[in-house]
């Protein structure tokens, strides 16, 4: 399981397009933290857990490898932010499913 949380970091973390430093002054923790974290050297305390999954906008579950499914968290955004989010997750459906039909 820690292999899978240390891609997964990495994985959000480049996602977010975060780099090791960045993420670490978020979490007001050292570069060489995160890093050791994305090397399976150590793993986050579980206060960390939770900051992670905050600062990258996903679950628990997704970071620690209990969930496959990756889900993105947007309840601290605003209606209106959340508003273009769906409308922007409805766009990118009606591409897919263009593209499945050529």
């Amino acid at each position: 399981m820690i292999l899978k949380t240390a891609d997964r970091i990495r994985e959000l973390r480049a996602k977010n397009n975060l780099t090791q430093t960045q993420l670490a002054r978020a979490l007001y923790v050292t570069r060489s933290s995160v890093n050791a974290w994305e090397m399976a050297v150590s793993i986050p305390s579980t206060e960390k857990i939770i900051e992670l999954c905050q600062v990258l906008h996903t679950t628990a579950d997704y970071l620690l490898g209990v969930d496959s499914g990756e889900t993105i968290l947007i309840e601290a955004y605003t209606y209106e932010e959340k508003e273009l989010l769906y409308r922007l997750l409805q766009y990118f459906d009606q591409q897919h499913r263009l593209g499945k039909e050529s």
